[in-house]
């Protein structure tokens, strides 16, 4: 299985340069566990998805926690079938959901935020559970998993809106790209992350 994240930040700040540069450095404790890569656009993170969720929350909470307006929009896959099996995203097998089981209690059963970060956030997701059956089905599961993990705001067009710590939100994240597909299909998850936004309401 291949699963990676892209994705970019965006410290809305005269001295945005450090602020990123905090956000990468954040990822040298996941050096050995992950495959990086950063360029100009946005940077690669390839491994195990529970860690690369992990990582792009460590990113991101080192650029925000400063203050300020940051953004995170990013692109997460696991499973696609265009890319080559990598033996780094193996290390933490997804288990797939038994026959009829409750998909929002097995989610609920394995959701386990890491200690509150002290920073509130707002994040919108968009779940795409490619090539399976019954799929707006399980994403209706997932949107009722969010709510029990008091984590969901409301949901909106072509996406649903969550806010909360940003390790509640992550963690959620992280539940929501593992658990609602079958461990070997093709699930896309978009987010956007945002901390300190002006904008009130």
């Amino acid at each position: 299985m291949f699963s990676g994240t892209q994705f970019s930040l965006y410290p809305m700040t005269a001295d945005f340069v450090p602020a990123i540069l905090r956000g990468i450095a954040a990822l040298d404790a996941y050096a050995g566990r992950i495959r990086r890569e950063t360029d100009d656009l946005s940077t690669l993170l390839v491994g195990p998805p529970e860690l690369v969720v992990r990582a792009m929350r460590d990113a991101f909470v080192a650029t925000a926690g400063s203050g300020g307006h940051v953004v995170l929009a990013g692109t997460l896959s696991r499973g696609c079938p265009g890319e080559s099996d990598d033996p780094i995203c193996s290390a933490i097998p997804i288990r797939p959901p038994d026959p009829g089981e409750d998909l929002v209690a097995a989610a609920l059963a394995r959701h386990a935020p890491a200690p509150r970060a002290g920073l509130a956030v707002a994040a919108q997701i968009s779940l795409y559970p490619l090539g399976t059956e019954a799929h707006m089905a399980r994403i209706g599961a997932c949107i009722d998993f969010l709510k029990a993990a008091g984590v969901f705001d409301r949901s909106k067009n072509f996406c649903t809106k969550l806010k909360g710590d940003a390790s509640d939100v992550f963690a959620a994240i992280e539940r929501c790209y593992l658990d609602f597909a079958p461990a070997n299909a093709h699930v896309v998850l978009t987010i956007t992350v945002s901390a300190g936004s002006p904008t009130k309401g």
